[in-house]
């Protein structure tokens, strides 16, 4: 079976990572890695893909920035001329990216077969681009692939057909296991000068947070209160740093003294912060599920979530931009009380043997 194998921003490279070494240990698979380049930073993609020991890409369309519009358009305009050439029997597709949705597209007007990783999760919020890649994903898929009971039931709602659903378990937890015992090897705590479990590890960089001033003004305000009591740790996404710059709020960030504000992070970097953090702050899709599995307590700062099972399971309570209810949260982990939590289903490490099963057996 030749698959193309599509990953077009960081969150990718973690779900992608164990489908493909596994693939190319397999005879009965020829796999082509394509970077459809949506994350261009070459620095980071460079840690990322060595971290997770995944070879450099086959194809690099090299898309870069733009509006969802351009983004989209330009993958789906480069991948068009990469399935007439490479004739693949499917193109597999995972998370919920503008590649992710745009691959998909082109691959069905081609009449060629889709398997989508991660499939049914859903946040019923319109408004999150993500959520639209989601659904249009899921519609025009062949294969889809559950992480967690709440992504089965959302396709059944959804009128989906049985024999394309498959409960596989989370493929980003394959990674995290994977690497969970080299992350120890990073000396990032201390060069930072971090001791376990004394510090909360922040990500930010949703719009809905970081793009209306007055929003992006309240959290900051929470983390200057925050950083009285603990260490902050964060690792500042491109487009929070230029945000912050726009809405003038670089000083209120030079006066924390207790903040670490940090570039964005390799895999295993980040892996070991967050596997000593006290707690994270974030407003992340897979950090709620890695967190989970590791058994540090998340505070979410959106008000909803596509991956309700970290939260009726799991270690993550979705607080929204509520700021006071976050700080209430926040000295509930100080002093050591927060819900007791347990790992979902299949998130054992072993995801990517049972995708590997189900496209072994699959006939299209």
């Amino acid at each position: 079976m030749k698959v193309i194998n599509v990953v077009g921003a960081r969150p990718n490279f973690m779900k992608i990572a164990p489908i493909q070494r596994l693939m190319m240990a397999n005879e009965n698979f020829t796999p082509i890695l394509l970077h459809t380049g949506q994350h261009y930073d070459k620095r980071m993609s460079k840690l990322f893909f060595e971290d997770l020991e995944m070879p450099q890409p086959d194809i690099y369309l090299g898309i870069g920035s733009g509006s969802h519009a351009e983004q989209t358009a330009k993958v789906m305009m480069e991948f068009e001329g990469i399935c007439q050439r490479e004739k693949p029997d499917l193109v597999l597709v995972v998370g919920d990216v503008n590649s992710t949705a745009a691959c998909s597209i082109v691959a069905k007007k081609l009449h060629i077969d889709v398997a989508h990783v991660e499939a049914g999760l859903r946040s019923n919020d319109r408004e999150m681009p993500e959520e639209i890649n989601r659904l249009v994903t899921d519609a025009i898929s062949d294969l889809l692939f559950t992480t967690e009971k709440s992504g089965t039931e959302n396709l059944h709602r959804e009128g989906q057909a049985p024999e394309k659903i498959h409960f596989v378990g989370n493929v980003m937890i394959d990674s995290l296991v994977n690497n969970l015992e080299k992350s120890k090897n990073s000396d990032i705590l201390s060069r930072l000068k971090l001791e376990k479990e004394n510090y909360i590890l922040i990500t930010l960089h949703r719009p809905s947070n970081v793009d209306d001033k007055e929003t992006l003004f309240k959290l900051i305000n929470l983390f200057a209160d925050i950083e009285k009591d603990i260490p902050l740790v964060f690792p500042i996404h491109p487009r929070t740093t230029k945000m912050i710059e726009m809405h003038g709020l670089n000083d209120k960030i030079s006066a924390m003294k207790n903040l670490h504000l940090l570039e964005p992070q390799g895999y295993l970097d980040f892996l070991q912060l967050m596997r000593n953090a006290k707690a994270t702050l974030t407003d992340s899709g897979g950090i709620q599920e890695e967190t989970t599995y590791l058994g540090i307590p998340c505070i979410t700062m959106r008000e909803n979530t596509e991956r309700p099972s970290t939260a009726d399971m799991g270690t993550n309570i979705v607080a929204g931009r509520n700021v006071d209810y976050i700080r209430k949260l926040i000295g509930k982990i100080i002093d050591n009380d927060w819900k007791e939590a347990r790992v979902p289903p299949l998130w054992d490490g072993k995801t990517a043997e049972r995708i590997l099963e189900v496209l072994a057996n699959y006939r299209g």
